[in-house]
């Protein structure tokens, strides 16, 4: 016999309450933040310092899960797979924005499934080569280009990266040609220009940085408007005489569909965290600036990310993967 329809109305909001009790007392267990990169990378090393200050703000162990593999794709893919209970978190970016331009199957959608919490911060790149090498500026760089034409390498954190677009963008701007070698990830990159395996890198300032400051590698340029304080000596491309400039970003996302109530929660932590002087320093020690979003903010930095990488791809004579 069918149950009567108040009896049906009476469980439904049975199940309606307990789902609304559940969020309530979120987090109840360990939350995994995935990394797309290997450990020791910029986003790997960020979300360290973010994820202890949140564990302890949210009183729930947040556990760094780093899944590397192509350009930040794979780990991107798995993270959009996961329940949206708010249990899996995502260190997500303008590469991920990339990746819907830079490849014909990311596995993922960066606007369609994820809920975007906010911005953590940015950076910008540096032009790097061996102390070992002749090239000492930017123009000494141009000068053995223009030499060899398509000889010289340079290495990036894979295709797509922010190093890999700065640097497409670089050689377009001057007019020369060198040879990409994508690696796993940026402190494998950097490691190839300190070992002369290619001839220069844009690598993320903050994995640079220890390298520039104990004398294994020279930075001929950075590629923010202005100058980063860290490396109050290093010009600009701009200022080298190339209209360059990228700064790139990250944040936090979680699986589209996660609820409402779980997501101001994870939304208030970050923010709170964000505005430690603890955290500021640890984070901005490392090169890259603390720049805490909205979520609407953020989802709208991803949305336009998305055109400017297209525009870039364009003027790099760049093609989808």
């Amino acid at each position: 016999m069918p149950l009567p329809s108040r009896y049906i109305l009476f469980l439904i909001g049975l199940l309606t309450l307990g789902t609304a009790k559940a969020e309530d007392r979120y987090p109840t267990r360990a939350i995994r933040w995935v990394v797309p990169y290997l450990a020791g990378t910029s986003p790997d090393r960020t979300v360290r310092v973010v994820a202890e200050a949140l564990s302890v703000a949210l009183k729930q162990p947040v556990v760094v899960d780093n899944k590397p593999g192509a350009a930040g794709n794979l780990g991107a893919a798995l993270a959009a797979k996961a329940p949206a209970d708010g249990y899996t978190w995502v260190y997500s970016g303008s590469p991920m924005s990339a990746s819907m331009r830079m490849y014909k199957s990311p596995g993922f959608d960066v606007m369609r499934d994820f809920t975007h919490i906010g911005q953590i911060g940015t950076s910008e790149t540096t032009v790097v080569t061996s102390p070992g090498s002749d090239i000492t500026s930017i123009s000494d760089l141009l000068a053995r280009l223009r030499k060899d034409p398509g000889k010289a390498s340079f290495a990036s954190g894979g295709i797509g990266s922010p190093a890999h677009l700065g640097a497409e963008l670089m050689l377009n701007a001057a007019s020369v040609q060198a040879l990409h070698v994508p690696y796993k990830g940026a402190t494998e990159s950097v490691n190839a220009v300190v070992g002369r395996q290619v001839d220069f890198a844009l690598a993320i300032t903050s994995v640079a940085l220890p390298l520039i400051q104990s004398g294994k590698l020279t930075a001929l340029a950075v590629t923010s408007p202005t100058r980063n304080p860290k490396l109050a000596g290093v010009p600009t491309l701009v200022e080298a005489g190339l209209p360059v400039t990228l700064i790139s970003f990250g944040g936090l996302s979680v699986p589209a569909g996660t609820p409402l109530p779980v997501v101001a929660k994870i939304t208030d932590a970050l923010n709170r965290v964000l505005g430690l002087p603890d955290v500021q320093m640890k984070l901005e020690s490392m090169g890259g600036q603390v720049a805490p979003s909205t979520p609407t903010q953020y989802t709208q930095a991803l949305r336009t990310e998305i055109g400017q990488v297209e525009k870039m791809m364009k003027a790099a004579r760049l093609e989808p993967q």
